[in-house]
């Protein structure tokens, strides 16, 4: 029996023990997989740089307000360069990074670089930031406010289809794909779109320190080239990536060259493995709802 007992308790122990060790390597293995954010590469410098790349369609924010805030409030990060690649997007995120740039701003200095385009929302966000720098091919500008909604009433009385719709008031309905437009709905659609638009206006105004006259007449829905931006007071200076984080270090007051920290949306495993360059990107949303955009719907 003692026997027995000795051999229970040693398998009981053995199972304990690989229970532990499958524990630890799962931990282990989820810290690997965790996104790199950067802030461990250098974790003994205080001058560091932040990038945020805001890419593709914007239909939510909460990511890039996630690490806008993270880097804001992290005393080793003395400055936030936003990369913009994109053509703009929904009116309500725009806002809300909008909104958070300018909260950052307050704390430390927060730059753009602008890509290939920055237009719409990507220019609406460069826009409240303390520099702009652009390529001179980048497209900018795009300043205005787009509302698309798709018609198949056509469509459905080829097909023998109808709707039938019970509604609280007039307007309940109103961009419904299953009618046309009254012209009072074209009314009521075209004042929520002055407004959003009067937003935009002033809110770039706000942000490049401009008089709100002369933004709105550069905010026709145009696009501009980095240079002619330049011209029209858009942004602030020619310069590829490297120049906005010279000019990010130079206004934090870091003399030493500063360590670039950055979020890849890869892990460090995957980092280990295949190299620091690999990053995992989500391309921007190639389809786009019936809704209220700051877009460039040309993208």
């Amino acid at each position: 029996m003692a026997g027995a007992g000795r051999k229970l308790f040693s398998a009981l122990a053995l199972i304990f023990f690989l229970a532990f060790l499958g524990f630890v390597f799962i931990m282990a293995l989820a810290s690997l997989l965790t996104p790199s954010d950067g802030l461990l590469d250098a974790p003994f410098s205080d001058n560091k740089i932040a990038i945020v790349r805001i890419e593709g369609a914007i239909m939510d924010g909460d990511d890039i307000i996630r690490q806008i805030r993270r880097y804001a409030e992290n005393d080793s990060v003395k400055a936030i360069v936003l990369r913009i690649v994109s053509p703009g997007g929904a009116v309500a995120p725009s806002q809300e990074i909008y909104s958070e740039v300018k909260k950052a701003g307050r704390k430390k200095p927060v730059i753009t670089s602008m890509g290939t385009v920055a237009a719409s929302g990507g220019y609406y966000i460069a826009s409240a930031t303390r520099r702009i720098f652009a390529d001179p091919g980048t497209i900018t500008g795009s300043i205005g406010v787009i509302m698309m909604f798709s018609n198949l009433e056509k469509l459905m009385g080829k097909l023998g289809l109808g709707s039938v719709v019970f509604k609280s008031g007039k307007f309940k309905d109103t961009g419904s794909p299953y009618r046309p437009f009254s012209d009072d709905d074209k009314k009521l659609m075209q004042n929520v779109i002055a407004d959003v638009y009067d937003q935009f206006i002033n809110d770039v105004a706000r942000g490049r320190k401009m008089d709100v006259e002369q933004v709105r007449k550069l905010a026709d829905g145009r696009i501009y080239t980095g240079r002619q931006a330049l011209g029209h007071n858009l942004i602030d200076e020619l310069g590829n990536m490297q120049d906005a984080i010279s000019a990010a270090a130079k206004m934090a007051g870091i003399t030493t060259k500063p360590d670039i920290v950055e979020e890849t949306g890869g892990s460090y495993l995957l980092e280990l493995l295949l190299g620091e360059d690999f990053k995992i990107r989500i391309p921007g949303q190639a389809g786009l709802a019936s809704g209220i955009y700051y877009l460039w719907p040309a993208w």
